[in-house]
């Protein structure tokens, strides 16, 4: 459901070119969960940047759902985007004055999912914040805004969830909850998920991991 091929990204920092991506080929099936790791500044975040269409790469071409990005408008990508990818981050990104529940509810508007508040207080009530709906994120734990995020992620069904450090914020037994959470209802929904970690633990629960290393994905035995 996600090709990679031959990608590649160079960055230019004044008269040095810095390789990120070198000619890198990569596969994801449906409802496939696997995890990347490696060191900071390797080329994992820009990764993800590149498989949601918000970088474009130097060469090479993504193809999502039979979808090539090469020769899209940002239009185009911007609503491919909305509609097939969802998103989980370290750092939660919800909207500071919008309560749980329409933080939820923001990709529903975009995507013109069917019943949205509906949709919306089921998934919190999946996560265990349905009587935290009317909350802001100010008023919300570390724990409850990610689990927020995950909710917000999944109400448009994406086929794709990319989570960047989702449980790096997080102490451990929160984290551990909240990564319980993600792939309990990623695997229910056979979404396929692409889970940036620098914890090994986390890695491990996945069905495939894979070290970003010098510009390419080296599969790791689990």
């Amino acid at each position: 459901m996600l090709k990679l091929n031959n990608l590649s990204k160079t960055y230019t920092q004044g008269e040095k070119s810095v390789p990120v991506l070198s000619d890198l080929n990569f596969h994801l099936n449906k409802g496939e969960i696997v995890s990347i790791m490696g060191k900071s500044g390797s080329g994992k975040s820009t990764l993800l940047s590149l498989i949601s269409g918000i970088l474009k790469s130097d060469d090479g071409d993504i193809i999502l759902n039979s979808k090539s990005y090469n020769g899209l408008s940002e239009v185009e990508l911007a609503d491919l985007r909305a509609s097939h990818i969802g998103f989980v981050f370290q750092n939660f990104h919800l909207v500071s004055y919008l309560n749980a529940l329409e933080n939820v509810m923001l990709p529903a508007k975009v995507n013109g999912v069917t019943n949205p508040k509906e949709r919306a207080m089921d998934l919190l009530e999946k996560v265990g914040l349905k009587d935290r709906a009317n909350h802001l994120p100010s008023e919300l734990s570390g724990g409850e805004k990610q689990r927020v995020a995950i909710a917000r992620a999944l109400i448009h069904d994406p086929k794709l969830i990319l989570a960047d450090e989702p449980s790096g914020s997080l102490d451990e037994q929160t984290g551990e909850e909240v990564m319980d959470m993600l792939f309990e209802l990623v695997q229910k929904n056979e979404t396929s998920l692409i889970l940036v970690t620098h914890a090994l633990n986390v890695a491990q629960r996945c069905q495939k991991i894979y070290n970003f290393t010098d510009g390419q994905l080296v599969a790791h035995e689990i």
